[in-house]
């Protein structure tokens, strides 16, 4: 009997190990394809010869290479020029900003780091995005790949386990799509609109936007306003970052505008063309709105986005709604238009994730506050765009605490933007997000430069719009200090929490904040109190408000223990 169950056991352990052999192998076998699938391969280059030319430093933090340079504004802005054909003008962008592709890559990873401590889940996410991005390139029009490898020769050599270096920056262009779409409860939340005809002063298209997205301080400290003279399509300027060849927010020579606002998107099967590019191609090849709209329905995207797109020759400005199965154009059918991020035309806007997006998000929040201010005064101009872009207001001027998402002006934002697409010009914010000068670039004059002889301001300073008198308030200094303490809270340090509720005591995120530091230090009731106040001021979503009603729920449990 003894023998009879030994050799049972010994059948068992044989197909148990059996199993767990076949699985290491399906295992490692998919590990394997994995990182086969996830190597993208750069574009065939014949002539290379580019590589071989060095910038020249002309001043401080000024560089020219032939016709194209890169300066340092006295506004805190980097500016850029770059010409010619696709792998060349990413070579020679690549070569100017070297130090700022490199420190935008550290920032970028540092953050990545905070965001997710754990070694275990980034190495998963890697392997993930890899997977997800597989047949990126095949979705990339061949003049972007070729001049995002140009650029990546530029590229840090730090971090080859997470790719090559040209891997890593087509992955960082689909960075915003996997984000919003893996995150979909917890958007970018941008805000942008338009004024024509009757509702604008002067009768000219005026376009305003904030790109409120955040990955940390350090990476929204080098923004450069690129302006770009490419060998095929039309010249055009964007505010972008170091590496980042997509466009977010940009004007071109034809009065063509272009700003993208993230909708809700389900989670995408697989790679397609970056919402960025998308946007880049549009600004590249369009100078009207038909030709704006049949771009864009040539991409498959995999993500829902918003363009809102300005048009000179039209005088106006639609928003082009696409998802990854549909699109539509909306129109408002007045002399103005809004957009945050949810969809607005008839064939997208009954959409169940819309009608989610705008009960759950901040989004129809702060389209009605936009709506509310632009009733107040119907003819725009510039200084009112900006006076709206900074407004960190609610709902019928109700003070919401700073930093709110449901504002217009969160106080997170990347750059902040606005166009006069007639006159071909840009204001483009200064550091701290909104609340710095809008510097002036008026386009026609930048395009009739040849090279850049001495490091001289570019900008038009008659047209500079000053900068917000709010930072010079006792609430701007408040607000410091309320983050200085967040961080603190957050990176897990002592911290007095009577005066964070001090600097700002309107917004709900500071009960919030208040009463996690609490629950931490075993203060459940005291941090009960605190969540409970969190619950009477304006909160920002439905995920927000259900976080802290959950919180409350553990408090009262630990508290009958």
């Amino acid at each position: 009997m003894a023998q009879k169950k030994r050799s049972i056991w010994r059948r068992l352990t044989r197909i148990v190990l059996y199993t767990l052999g076949v699985l290491l192998l399906l295992i490692t076998g998919f590990c394997i394809y994995v990182v086969s699938v996830s190597h993208i391969n750069p574009p065939k280059i014949a002539d290379q010869s580019a590589l071989q030319l060095k910038r020249v430093q002309i001043d401080t933090n000024c560089y020219t290479l032939g016709n194209n340079w890169f300066r340092k504004s006295k506004s805190g802005l980097y500016e850029l020029y770059v010409e010619g054909a696709p792998f060349e003008r990413g070579v020679i962008y690549g070569k100017l900003t070297d130090e700022l592709v490199k420190r935008q890559e550290d920032n970028f990873t540092a953050q990545i780091k905070k965001m997710v401590p754990s070694n275990v889940y980034r190495n998963f996410l890697r392997y993930f995005i890899g997977f997800f991005n597989r047949n990126l390139a095949d979705n990339v029009q061949e003049e972007f790949k070729e001049e995002i490898y140009g650029i990546s020769f530029s590229a840090s050599d730090d971090y080859g386990y997470i790719g090559t270096r040209y891997e890593r920056l087509m992955n960082y262009h689909a960075a915003h799509d996997i984000g919003h779409a893996l995150q979909s409860m917890a958007l970018v939340g941008c805000t942008s609109f338009a004024t024509w005809n009757g509702r604008s002063a002067d009768s000219s298209l005026i376009i305003g936007r904030n790109f409120d997205f955040y990955v940390g301080d350090k990476f929204a400290e080098d923004k450069i306003v690129a302006f770009y003279h490419p060998a095929a399509g039309y010249r055009f300027m964007m505010v972008t970052w170091a590496g980042f060849t997509g466009v977010v927010s940009g004007m071109n020579e034809q009065g063509l505008t272009v700003t993208i606002n993230a909708d809700k998107s389900s989670i995408p099967s697989g790679a397609a063309t970056p919402v960025s590019l998308v946007a880049r191609e549009i600004l590249q090849y369009a100078k009207n709105i038909d030709e704006a709209w049949a771009i864009a329905g040539k991409r498959k995207m995999f993500v829902s986005e918003s363009f809102l797109i300005g048009s000179a020759a039209d005088n106006r400005a639609v928003v082009i709604e696409k998802t990854p199965d549909s699109m539509e154009m909306y129109s408002s059918g007045e002399n103005f238009i809004t957009c945050a991020n949810h969809f607005q035309s008839k064939g997208l806007s009954h959409l169940s994730s819309n009608e989610d997006q705008k009960k759950e998000s901040a989004s129809e929040y702060r389209f009605e506050r936009l709506t509310e201010l632009l009733s107040n005064d119907p003819s725009n101009t510039v200084q009112k765009t900006i006076d709206i872009l900074r407004d960190r207001k609610g709902l019928h001027n109700a003070d919401i605490g700073m930093g709110n998402e449901k504002a217009l002006n969160q106080l997170i934002a990347h750059h902040s933007v606005v166009f006069e697409p007639r006159k071909r010009l840009v204001w483009v914010s200064t550091s701290p997000w909104q609340l710095g000068q809008y510097v002036a670039y008026d386009l026609n004059k930048i395009f009739s430069m040849h090279g850049l002889q001495q490091n001289t301001e570019v900008w038009d300073s008659v047209l500079n719009i000053p900068a917000d008198t709010f930072l010079q308030s006792r609430a701007y200094h408040n607000f410091e200090i309320f983050r200085e303490i967040k961080q603190k809270i957050m990176d897990g340090e002592p911290a007095d929490v009577q005066m964070l509720v001090a600097s700002n005591p309107e917004f709900f995120h500071t009960y919030v904040l208040a009463g996690d530091y609490e629950f931490k230090q075993g203060n459940y009731d005291l941090a009960k109190k605190f969540y409970e106040k969190a619950l009477t001021k304006v909160i920002a979503t439905k995920q927000e408000e259900d976080k802290i009603r959950s919180q409350i729920k553990k408090c009262e449990k630990k508290l009958k223990h």
